[in-house]
């Protein structure tokens, strides 16, 4: 039924991953089991010596190279995991490794990397200008390039995660649940399964801005995005492997995407169960799982979540922890309105009554309404946000709901000042989000790039705990001049959108 799949048994059966690697153990999640009214595990890839699952795949094929043709020198680019499973295989065999890094890596992956003897070099402010040093480096030397998921053998090796999740349940299973990003782990796994049972469901689990397995099932051809999200940055491939969508498109079951809130409760769930802490890339299953139950309805089903790494940046706890209560409905972000009269602060808090207000930001129009941006926390999730949103509108309030706008989240609410003054009439105000590389001296390079020749007239920089850290600038310009703003914007290299229209801009900042 399967042709490409039954191909990988042979190679995943053989493969040598357990001269390094561990038979990671698949115990239930209890307090998510009880949430969703169904009984999922997780497959602790976490555990394994690099905490993540790549160190298969990356072992299986540097071994292979080495035992049939006595490889003595490996290279690869990676922005973490894979260059970690690299660098630990290459020392296990006793051979070097050169190992390309985007110099926006964070530093835990870094030091992680050298601390195996591997040589690290930091290049470019991404994986793709990494990657293309690496393969220059390759050439150059004549040496093999390891890579993170297009390679047969590096998927066979991810595939023993899916032998092994067949040899540890025994019980009906209901479905697969695998984080997507260029397609190593879940063509191995599904490769496995599906050869083995067809009836288990395999779905691929994608971030809402790097969904390039998603865009490619639906064109029914790989797609390579412009851009991809780095909140997952594990996950953050522009395009699926050519091996691995071939593999992949003869059985998948399902595709389907999360926000970035939704990986951050999948993160919280995580820790509630396990008392360990996820990379977003590792709670991405999760997140899915979650999310497919939701939306299916479905109970009591044996489900299973690979939590696959668990290489976190201590700097993205606190934005995690912060978005965690609205992946879980538990926290608005709205923009009120109300007259501009004596009294109605305190008629407007009467209002919402005994709640939780996380934040509440407040400034003087000269118009005769004032805008109110407010934070307020439920217990009971969506079921409770409705009801609230439903009583307050009884209660005559405009009110703009800001929980899935990215600007209002990232920037909105970490601002101050209030409106900009009125413009010359012959000019206009544009504004746009621009995703920064976080390492000194992004911002001069950008303003540099520029050269002075546009009149900044609004700047919002946020560390999200990323690789990148978005901002929110503004510009006053002519309207005739925005083609040529444009094409400077895109001198900068900086992955931007505009974001003029934008609600939480027009409501409080326009």
């Amino acid at each position: 039924m399967y042709k490409f799949s039954k191909t990988y048994i042979k190679k995943i059966i053989e493969s040598k991953v357990y001269d390094v690697a561990i038979k990671s153990p698949l115990p239930r999640a209890d307090n998510i089991s009880s949430k969703l009214n169904n009984n999922v595990f997780l497959k602790r890839e976490d555990l394994q010596p690099t905490h993540s699952f790549k160190i298969r795949g990356a072992y299986n094929k540097i071994e292979n190279l080495v035992r049939t043709k006595k490889v003595n020198h490996v290279v690869t680019a990676s922005a973490g995991n894979h260059a970690q499973g690299v660098a630990y295989s290459a020392k296990s065999l006793k051979i070097q490794a050169t190992i390309f890094m985007p110099k926006t890596t964070p530093s835990i992956k870094v030091d992680s990397v050298r601390k195996l003897k591997a040589k690290v070099i930091l290049t470019g402010d991404n994986f793709d200008a990494a990657l293309i040093e690496a393969q220059k480096f390759c050439k150059k030397k004549e040496l093999p390039f390891i890579h993170p998921f297009d390679d047969p053998l590096v998927i066979a090796g991810q595939g023993t995660v899916g032998k092994e999740i067949i040899d540890q349940f025994s019980d009906s299973l209901h479905a697969v649940f695998v984080a997507v990003g260029g397609g190593g782990l879940i063509a191995g796994i599904g490769a496995y399964i599906k050869s083995i049972d067809p009836k288990i469901k395999i779905i691929a689990v994608e971030a809402a801005d790097a969904a390039g397995l998603n865009s490619a099932l639906k064109a029914n051809k790989r797609i390579k995005l412009k851009e991809v999200g780095l909140f997952a940055d594990g996950a953050a491939a522009k395009q699926i492997g050519v091996h691995n969508y071939k593999l992949i498109k003869e059985w998948i079951d399902g595709s389907i995407t999360v926000s970035t809130d939704e990986i951050c409760a999948a993160v919280k769930d995580t820790f509630i169960d396990t008392r360990s802490v996820p990379e977003p890339t590792g709670a991405l299953a999760l997140a899915g799982l979650e999310k497919y139950v939701r939306q299916k309805g479905l109970k009591n089903k044996n489900l299973i979540a690979t939590y696959c790494g668990s290489n976190l940046n201590f700097e993205s706890l606190a934005h995690i922890v912060e978005r965690s209560k609205m992946g879980e409905k538990r926290e608005l972000i709205l923009g009120i309105t109300i007259p501009e009269m004596k009294g109605t602060f305190r008629k407007l808090c009467k209002a919402i009554g005994q709640k939780n207000i996380t934040e509440f930001s407040y400034r003087l129009d000269k118009t005769d309404e004032a805008k109110i941006l407010v934070g307020i926390e439920l217990a009971q999730g969506l079921k409770a946000k409705n009801t609230f949103l439903k009583n307050m509108k009884t209660k005559k309030y405009k009110i703009t709901d800001f929980s899935d706008d990215e600007i209002s989240k990232v920037h909105l609410r970490y601002m101050s000042g209030g409106r900009a003054p009125e413009f010359p009439k012959d000019k206009i105000e544009e504004v746009f989000k621009v995703d920064f590389p976080e390492r000194p001296g992004a911002l001069m390079q950008f303003l540099d790039l520029l050269k002075d020749k546009w009149n900044i007239t609004l700047f919002h920089y946020k560390n999200q705990g990323s690789i990148y850290g978005g901002a929110l600038v503004g510009f006053s310009i002519k309207e005739d001049d925005f083609s040529k703003l444009n094409r400077d914007l895109l001198k900068t290299e900086y992955p931007f959108v505009r974001v003029t229209e934008n609600a939480g801009y027009q409501a409080f900042l326009k």
